[in-house]
């Protein structure tokens, strides 16, 4: 959704002979615009991009990367030994120890993706270049 409005934002503020272009070239500036935004937003978790395989994630509040078996662990043991949850302000269970390890799941993928986007960068601007550059031709001969 993000995505969706920032692209918004950013169609209401090119002109219109900018928006007149290839659905390719958009889709490429689009998987861009989405590199350079989590290169922003993720800027503190990609030196540890190196790490982040999937079978680890970043845990922002201690800038650093966590094992996925060693935290389930730890979330086991949370639930076994009810330790309070300062996030449920109660005592942690075993679904509540579920639903975070659900989490950190998806957390580990989202981070191996958005490492994985923002190394395709580079590629993504020559892959445009070479689009544009190669746009203006075929435009000549239509």
């Amino acid at each position: 959704m993000k995505r969706f409005t920032y692209a918004a934002i950013a169609l209401c503020l090119l002109p219109a002979a900018a928006r007149a272009q290839n659905p390719a070239v958009d889709t490429l500036k689009g998987k861009i615009f989405d590199a350079r935004m989590t290169k922003q937003t993720f800027a503190n978790g990609l030196k540890f991009c190196s790490e982040l395989d999937g079978n680890h994630f970043y845990f922002p509040p201690r800038d650093r990367v966590l094992d996925l078996e060693e935290y389930h662990r730890s979330l086991e043991n949370l639930a076994r030994q009810q330790i309070f949850n300062p996030e449920k302000r109660r005592p942690w269970t075993d679904q509540d120890a579920t639903e975070r390890w659900q989490q950190v799941k998806e957390q580990a993928l989202k981070d191996k993706a958005n490492c994985e986007l923002v190394a395709s960068l580079p590629d993504l601007e020559k892959q445009l270049d070479d689009m544009e550059k190669a746009q203006p031709a075929s435009d000549k001969k239509n």
